[in-house]
């Protein structure tokens, strides 16, 4: 298999620019994968890549080789990893990144049920905020919204989630009831900090009659996480802003109320996102088969709908 592990350490070194970060990809050392190139230049007798202290680029005849081998390598790969499987069922270490507040509340309920019927699957999940790196980091799949389809990249939408304004029912008590968007900027908000950008989010809402608002809080207090936005919003601290995956669970419990009734802000899809791949896995397969047929049952689809909490 020594062609298989120089091929491979060609490819990864060339879609990551660097013998270190495709060595991190591999399992190897930098001086592992610098001498599986140099093995396959020499057979080759083509150098591939350009080399200096501080970039690795590849020369002409490495383009063409990539362009020659990535796919039929990566065909290969999928074609040992199936028959490598017995049967054909679902097994191995199952990778997949997903929001924290989203993977405990919708996510952890489908695993017992998912491990009783794929007994050999070792779930490995990482919850995070961040969007994950799908192909770089070596994840089967990714659950969340706002994911960048890479090339090589698939999504299934789960579901579409409005953002609604919510508050504790005593909060308003206290305070005059909105009737705007334009009306939130009087009301003490919680306001969420975009991760990626670090600025504050600022919604524009859409009314069931076409009209749209913007709304802009007077901020009282600035979280990165949605969860702890509700949990704030219970504690009577202000208004605030949340995706329905948020939200439901409180409006649904009456322990937060929605502000301004009719209005909502699309915040796209939440899908489950897995590489794009001929022979996908089964491990990958069973998960995204069965995390996509909960969502699309008709109770599950009516408790995200915000016109549900009037």
């Amino acid at each position: 298999m020594e062609p298989l592990n120089y091929l491979a350490s060609f490819i990864q070194s060339a879609e990551t620019g660097s013998f270190s970060a495709a060595a991190r990809r591999l399992g190897l050392t930098p001086a592992a994968v610098s001498k599986n190139v140099a093995r396959l230049e020499s057979s080759l007798g083509v150098r591939l890549f350009q080399r200096s202290t501080r970039s690795l680029t590849l020369t002409s005849g490495g383009e063409r080789f990539l362009e020659q081998v990535g796919s039929p390598f990566s065909s290969v790969l999928e074609a040992i990893d199936g028959v490598a499987k017995d049967d054909g069922q679902p097994s191995g270490v199952l990778k997949v990144g997903m929001a924290p507040a989203f993977g405990r509340e919708y996510l952890l309920p489908l695993l017992d049920d998912f491990l009783v019927r794929n007994p050999a699957v070792l779930p490995d999940w990482h919850f995070d905020n961040r969007a994950v790196d799908l192909i770089g980091d070596g994840y089967d799949a990714a659950v969340g919204g706002g994911i960048p389809l890479t090339q090589g990249v698939i999504a299934r939408e789960l579901l579409r989630a409005d953002v609604v304004a919510v508050a504790s029912p005593a909060y308003l008590q206290r305070r005059e009831v909105p009737r705007h968007p334009a009306d939130l900027a009087h009301h003490d908000g919680i306001v969420r900090r975009s991760v990626a950008t670090g600025r504050a989010k600022v919604w524009t809402l859409r009314h069931d009659s076409g009209e749209e608002g913007q709304a802009v809080l007077r901020p009282r207090v600035i979280f990165d996480d949605p969860e702890a936005m509700a949990h704030a919003a219970m504690r009577h601290l202000g208004v605030a802003l949340l995706p329905m995956p948020h939200a439901a669970p409180w409006l649904h419990k009456g322990l937060l109320k929605r502000v301004l009734p009719g209005w909502r802000s699309d915040a796209g899809p939440v899908s489950v996102y897995y590489p794009s791949k001929k022979l996908l896995p089964a491990k990958t397969r069973a998960f995204v088969d069965h995390v996509t047929a909960h969502f699309r049952r008709p109770d599950v689809a009516a408790w995200f709908d915000s016109a549900r909490y009037p």
